[in-house]
């Protein structure tokens, strides 16, 4: 709803009526808010929205136990939709309702046209929250090459998340290769972990795989070790995960630097910005496959052949296991209590509160030694 735009007003009964996952209403004082959109991405889960549907949020809103972020308000503005409609305010709801009912009358009569007349930038609209005449990029065409411009602004910017789809590149086969549905990611890396252990295993069976360490003295490595190294490569791959997402993901790029911080939009910062766009919430294989194939390289040349290739594939099940986990962290709605509900509160404050910590994904392990770690809230 546009600034310009009367609130529409709602009765009480109105707001109570829609208590659903298919409308669910919320009130911050007179403010009337349609989170239905919201429900599967709060971190706290559907039923903690749906427990509190047709009331006033505004206690939940302040704390304790927690007080939302000023971005986490900001986002709930997305959802704005008109103010109640108590004794105090009938007579001015009156009268715009009045107003409202014949403006939509004309709306009526337009609409048509106006879904006629779209214009070629219409893809770039399908979704609106963001203010399209204040904000510091056009949302009507493609993003990529428009944020490096905001020179000292960005960093705040990138860090004001929207509920909209984002769009990268004009030319759509660029786009499409930014876009990755989630079963991409098993369905590629999957039968690449089966076969490597498969071929570790066998291999290990043998009896001939041998660490050499003088020409007098070897160790013989038998296949009970395999689950060993596999697991060695998944623990090796939560530190590159950590290191990835906070010192290249995270990086400030400078102000003056158009290049640099364009690249930083491409690589994360279109996720920050945007952090509900599920066609962006893991790698593309493409991409992957480059970071995949670096791991590989430098295994293979750092350990002998068959342990280079057992801890490898421990640390890609690894990956493929982190990316499940990010999709899950933003569109799952985990049980009340269970670790994966600690992850996707500790995950969303990340996004709203503190950027600059939290930055494990499939575990905040690494934030511990790092010191990292998202502070417990005072209550």
């Amino acid at each position: 709803m546009s600034p310009s735009t009367s609130p529409r007003f709602f009765t009480e009964r109105e707001v109570a009526r829609h208590c659903t996952k298919d409308s669910c209403w919320v009130l911050q004082g007179t403010r009337v808010y349609d989170v239905t959109a919201f429900l599967r991405m709060h971190p706290g889960g559907e039923a903690l929205i749906l427990s509190r549907s047709g009331k006033d949020v505004s206690q939940e809103i302040e704390g304790p136990p927690h007080r939302h972020s000023d971005n986490a308000r900001r986002w709930m503005e997305q959802y704005y939709i008109g103010e109640l409609d108590r004794d105090n305010y009938s007579e001015e709801a009156k009268t715009l309702r009045e107003r409202r009912k014949a403006s939509e009358h004309t709306a009526e009569d337009t609409s048509d046209k106006n879904v006629k007349n779209k214009d070629d930038n219409a893809p770039f609209n399908h979704c609106s929250s963001v203010d399209l005449d204040k904000d510091l990029v056009d949302w009507r065409k493609p993003l990529a090459w428009q944020v490096g411009y905001l020179g000292e602004k960005y960093d705040a910017w990138v860090h004001q998340p929207v509920d909209r789809p984002i769009r990268l590149f004009g030319n759509p086969f660029l786009e499409a290769s930014t876009k990755t549905s989630w079963y991409w990611v098993p369905v590629v890396w999957l039968p690449i972990v089966f076969y490597y252990s498969w071929h570790c295993y066998t291999t290990l069976a043998k009896g001939t795989t041998r660490i050499v360490l003088t020409s007098d003295f070897s160790i013989l490595i038998h296949e009970y070790i395999f689950p060993i190294l596999f697991l060695l490569g998944w623990f090796l791959w939560s530190f590159i995960e950590y290191c990835i997402h906070r010192f290249v993901f995270h990086m400030k790029p400078p102000a003056h630097n158009y290049y640099l911080i364009t690249i930083h939009f491409l690589l994360h910062g279109q996720h920050h910005k945007s952090p509900f766009d599920g066609s962006r919430l893991v790698f593309p294989p493409g991409l992957a496959s480059f970071v995949v194939g670096t791991f590989y390289a430098i295994l293979r040349n750092t350990l002998p052949d068959i342990l280079g290739i057992s801890v490898f594939v421990g640390g890609l099940c690894g990956y493929v296991i982190y990316d499940m986990i990010h999709y899950y962290l933003h569109y799952g709605s985990p049980k009340r209590g269970s670790y994966m509900y600690s992850l996707k509160t500790y995950h969303v404050k990340h996004h709203f509160e503190h950027q600059r910590s939290g930055f494990g994904i499939s575990s905040t392990f690494w934030d511990h030694p790092f010191n990292t770690v998202i502070p417990d809230e005072k209550i």
